[in-house]
């Protein structure tokens, strides 16, 4: 008979005490498999408790699998004997990374972190408290697939304003963050469909697309843009486009590409455009570019659009405008998903929007960053590297390309210049073949560098220039 001294039990419950001590016992191999329990009252005898502590002990044993019971015949123990032999495959931090472990540069120059002062924590909490106290009902209630009304009437008002785009709220699809909605597209459109992606680019949307099982072309691109030449020998019938401020290399998209763009998507059936404007209210000096859906008549476009930029790159809001003529079949596949952001965040959101705090953010932001961008380019073009270096698409987002002309190869220019801690991002990493791919031009993303320390970086490439 076995048998388990209550008194261990301490002050838990006795049924918990010996449903776990009988497991320990069949996990170390005392109690066989096939091996007979005893029976419940025997049991509760034997142990001066209650049957019911029994019983209660057996039921979670059986739930869990680690016994079971024959009818008119008692409660036997599983077999566990190829489950004890195995042994838990060991977990390094290197198989699953939870988070970066670099730090402590003196620039990094890869890194889109946002300030920690850049964020309009006062007014942010004041907007939560608010709709706390006002929003309570609708707080609780599950909001549609495509994000609560009121904050896509927010969004589409300031469309309006802002890049006189005049869409309905209804064309407007709430997301965590673009990645997921272009999960959301390939889904809507099929992984039969050719999709193509800027050369250079963004790598992670190859790997999105991929992921789905979707096929994806690189297409090419000279100084206008994506090629509409390429585009139609790659046979694609989705492309994803950076227009306003292509990235990596910054392009802007002129006006008579644009209409090339929309030509080419309605030569044929089942061809559309994603318009990807991650970065349109950072533009630094004039207004914001007009976008291609602003000038597209014959529905081809799907805008796309993040907060990530705007509010902090920890904010997982973003969204897509469908054209009108997909919105059915978008709804008729996919409505059965919920929205993937918390309703907590969308009225948050949209009332930050509604009353004008987005807008004064937004324009305290450019100043920041117009003044950040002038004092690194000052440091650079005034100090002793001016002679290596040539700066270009600065007038757009929050990165620039630089150009270094020192004889000194990209690798080992690299090496320098994180030996003396300036993480950089060679413009070639976003080229889809080694082929045609340019040596030493460098995309500067100076959101998150410290700008006291301009002068300390310019002097940093200078030596990786000369050294």
């Amino acid at each position: 008979m076995i048998t388990y001294n209550t008194a261990d039990a301490g002050s838990g419950s006795l049924y918990e005490f010996l449903s776990k001590s009988i497991k320990s016992d069949i996990l170390k191999g005392v109690l066989k498999a096939g091996e007979k329990l005893p029976s419940k009252r025997q049991f509760a005898k034997n142990l001066g408790v209650s049957v019911i502590t029994v019983e209660n002990a057996y039921a979670q044993l059986m739930a869990e699998g680690y016994i079971y019971s024959l009818p008119k015949r008692g409660f036997y123990v599983a077999d566990f004997k190829r489950l004890v032999q195995q042994k838990k495959p060991a977990i390094s931090e290197e198989m699953i990374p939870l988070a970066a472990r670099e730090g402590g540069w003196l620039a990094d120059f890869t890194s889109n972190q946002t300030e920690t002062g850049l964020f309009p924590f006062t007014i942010w909490s004041k907007v939560i408290r608010e709709v706390l106290n006002d929003s309570r009902a609708q707080l609780m209630t599950n909001s549609a697939c495509g994000g609560i009304r009121v904050l896509r009437e927010s969004i589409a008002g300031y469309l309006r304003e802002f890049r006189d785009m005049h869409v309905k709220p209804e064309q407007i699809v709430i997301g965590a963050g673009t990645e997921y909605l272009y999960g959301l597209l390939i889904q809507l459109f099929g992984n039969g469909k050719v999709y193509a992606v800027e050369n250079p680019g963004y790598r992670k949307l190859e790997k999105i697309y991929h992921s789905f099982g979707a096929p994806c072309r690189w297409i090419a691109m000279d100084a206008a843009g994506i090629c509409i030449s390429d585009l139609e020998k790659q046979r694609a019938d989705i492309v994803h486009i950076t227009p306003s401020h292509q990235y990596p290399t910054g392009i802007v998209m002129p006006i008579s590409r644009r209409y090339e763009m929309l030509g080419w998507a309605s030569k044929a059936e089942g061809r559309y455009i994603i318009e990807d404007d991650y970065d349109s209210e950072l533009r630094l000096s004039g207004r914001p570019i007009p976008t291609l859906q602003s000038i597209d008549m014959s529905e081809r476009v799907i805008y796309m659009n993040t907060f990530t930029k705007t509010l902090c790159s920890t904010v997982r809001i973003s969204y897509l405008v469908l054209p009108g003529k997909l919105l059915h079949e978008f709804y008729d596949k996919l409505s059965f998903y919920s929205c993937t952001v918390s309703n907590f965040e969308q009225y948050t959101l949209a009332k930050f929007i509604q009353e004008g705090k987005f807008e004064n953010h937004i324009n305290r932001l450019r100043n920041y960053y117009r003044k950040k961008r002038d004092l690194l380019l000052e440091a650079l073009c005034k100090g002793k590297v001016k002679p290596f270096i040539s700066v270009s698409g600065e007038e757009a987002g929050l990165h620039f390309l630089m150009k270094i002309e020192s004889g000194v190869p990209e690798a080992v220019f690299l090496e320098r210049a994180r030996a003396k801690g300036v993480k950089l991002a060679p413009l070639s990493a976003y080229y889809y073949k080694e082929e045609g791919k340019p040596e030493n031009i460098y995309v500067m993303n100076y959101s998150s560098i410290d700008i006291t320390k301009a002068e300390e970086i310019a002097e940093c490439i200078y030596r990786c220039c000369i050294e």
